[in-house]
Order: structure tokens, then sequence, then C-alpha cells
């Protein structure tokens, strides 16, 4: 009898450690994998304001902007290009990434204060440049720096393009 419980146990336990909804199309521990495995790497390429700037002006980097279409035409970093994240697959990162080795520059909202609309803050936990930082290791690119703290819009050196920057009179 002993054996039996022991082994109904043993099996349920097994069971339930299993996915209980199979999608191999979705692997949460190889996400948790790779933000453990790249959490070093990524506080290392977190960036100040003066080292985002030299990096801007660095040939062949790319300046990606994860953030709506919409967010990022009101206002985004001068020389940005977009690709809002839930775009983000194997072929649409190729096609504005050259190679996995380029050299990526990425913010997100939570490194700007004073443009709610377009920057409005995220659940620290939440920030966009966290998951885009996490995704692009996932496919592959190896050579991503973030910019690292949360500047003030009116007093940043980086500079900014979109209709929020325009004067009123051109709106």
């Amino acid at each position: 009898m002993k054996l039996l419980i022991s082994s109904f146990l043993a099996l349920g336990t097994t069971l339930f450690a299993a996915d209980p909804i199979p999608n191999p199309l979705i692997d949460y521990p190889g996400f948790q994998r790779i933000v453990t495995e790249s959490a070093a790497t990524r506080e290392a390429h977190r960036l100040t304001e003066a080292q985002f700037l030299q990096a801007m002006a660095e040939p062949g980097v790319i300046l990606l902007d994860a953030r709506s279409a919409s967010m990022f035409e009101l206002r985004h970093i001068r020389g940005a290009i977009n690709l809002p994240f839930t775009d983000f697959t194997a072929g649409s990162l190729a096609k504005v990434i050259p190679s996995q080795a380029s050299k990526i520059l990425i913010y997100c909202n939570n490194n700007f204060l004073n443009s709610p609309r377009v920057f409005a803050s995220k659940m620290a936990t939440a920030s966009l440049n966290l998951s885009t930082y996490t995704s692009l290791a996932s496919y592959g690119y190896t050579n991503v720096f973030e910019l690292g703290p949360l500047l003030k819009t009116d007093t940043t050196s980086i500079p900014f393009s979109g209709t929020e920057t325009l004067p009123p009179a051109a709106k």
C-alpha cells in the first residue's frame, strides 16, 4: 500500500509540474534563462546620458525605439527608427538591424519625465527597456546598449524629433 501511495504521489507531482497547457511557441523557462544569463551584460551596457550621446554619433549605430508608432510620431530621439515591440519577429528585426552584431541603442518611456502623454511611465518591473533588451537577446542580438538614467525632456541634451516638439504654429 505504501508503494502504491508513493507511486501515486510521484505521478501526481510529475503531472502538476508539467505545463498543463502545452504550447511549443511559448517558452517561459527559456525566457527566464535569457533574463538570468543576460543580467550582468545588460547592467554593463546601461549608459549615462553622455555615453548615450557619444554612442549615437558612432557610425552604423542603430537607435531603436520600440514604443508604439503613434507615440514615436509625437516624440522620439532624433535619428531613431521605430519598430514597435509588438511587431518584433526575426524578419522585422532583420529589416531594420543589419546584423546581430550591430550596435543597438534602446530607450523607453521610463527614461524621460515631463512629457507624460508620450513618455507615460510604466511600472518599473514592466519597463519597455527590460522587455526590449530580453527580446533582442532572444533573437541573438548581442551588442545592445540601454539609456540608463531618468532624464527630464526639457533639460536633457538628447535631441528629440516629432510633432510634439514642433512650435504650436507648425503643428
